[in-house]
């Protein structure tokens, strides 16, 4: 890569998807057939829906005001699952309070006729009143109707594991130093110190062939990965699934993680404004770098090629800004071409 004059950026070209003037998303998640979707956690502001279509450029509720308000608490992620079915992952949780009774679910949408087809819960066993449900992978290939695996990143961290035919879930790695977040981590943001991040395991991703789940601390810089049969299996204690966990060492500090048929891994970087790629032969580029890519936060890619990124000024925001609000929308989704194809894992 040629060198530019001081003061570039590497790779600052990327397309703009939607300006949110109002809705810091977190989430977001494109269908095979190009439709986008967002997701609005309730950490403060005024968020008349916590789930949005984004139809030419604008969002819109989906699927239905009325399920918004009568369903959804704050929803962390969005993601469109090998089956072409939305799901929202609701943390149940208010400004990252304690979630409310009955509030951490999955939510299953048919995106043909944009209907609510089941709601899973995960059981109080795998929770703690403290959980805070973060991003999801799906693969159903593997078990009757397949799994879910979900991060929960209260500091402790944890993966939970959702079995898609029973409904039946369970923790692994509760407290494990993979899933944990770091003690005394500093965040440096655009030149930004932040001493008080104490976020646990938030990005996950699979492998190509979805027998290893890569994830990640928020308050990290290392990238770890476990063999998906050491998290199935209910009955193998977390010290012989840790003894399974492979380190793969600094990928910088993430939020969110994506991954591809190819072996490549996706990474957001957000001390750097940027979103990195890990080839399958171990080697790092960059795919997005801009000034105003303020906190990358979730990847999702599409059918096309396209890998869609949110930025949504976290780091601004009063939940984690010491209640100051420096934010200065609006907020955007984005994407930029990687050529690559997403893993869809299911049974032919």
């Amino acid at each position: 890569m040629t060198a530019g004059p001081l003061g570039a950026w590497v790779a600052a070209d990327f397309e703009l998807v939607a300006d949110l003037d109002d809705l810091m998303a977190t989430g977001v998640t494109v269908a095979d057939s190009g439709r986008v979707f967002i997701s609005v956690p309730r950490w403060g502001d005024p968020v008349p829906y916590t789930v949005a279509e984004i139809i030419d450029g604008k969002p819109t509720p989906y699927p239905s005001q009325q399920v918004n308000d009568e369903l959804l608490v704050s929803v962390q992620s969005v993601v469109v699952a090998p089956d072409g079915h939305l799901w929202a992952l609701d943390t149940g949780s208010l400004a990252w309070a304690p979630w409310v009774e009955g509030g951490p679910k999955l939510v299953e949408i048919d995106l043909d006729n944009n209907t609510v087809l089941r709601v899973i819960r995960p059981s109080t066993d795998a929770l703690t009143p403290t959980s805070y449900l973060n991003d999801v992978r799906f693969d159903l290939s593997r078990g009757v109707a397949g799994y879910a695996y979900v991060t929960d990143s209260q500091a402790e961290g944890a993966l939970i594991v959702i079995d898609l035919a029973t409904g039946d879930s369970w923790a692994k790695l509760r407290g494990h130093a993979s899933t944990h977040a770091e003690d005394g981590f500093r965040a440096i943001v655009q030149g930004v110190v932040h001493e008080g991040y104490t976020v646990g395991a938030d990005g996950i991703a699979f492998n190509s062939t979805g027998d290893r789940l890569y994830y990640c601390a928020l308050s990290s810089r290392r990238l770890y990965s476990v063999p998906t049969a050491a998290l199935i299996d209910r009955e193998l204690g977390d010290d012989k699934v840790a003894e399974q966990i492979v380190d793969h060492g600094d990928k910088g500090a993430s939020d969110g993680i994506e991954s591809d048929a190819s072996g490549n891994l996706y990474v957001t970087a957000y001390e750097h404004s940027a979103v990195l790629r890990l080839a399958a032969d171990g080697s790092w580029s960059t795919v997005l770098h801009a000034p105003g890519a303020l906190w990358p936060d979730t990847l999702s890619l599409a059918a096309d090629g396209h890998l869609y990124v949110s930025l949504n000024q976290l780091p601004r925001a009063p939940l984690f800004n010491g209640n100051a609000d420096d934010r200065i929308p609006p907020y955007q989704i984005v994407r930029v071409p990687v050529g690559a194809t997403p893993i869809r894992l299911r049974n032919s």
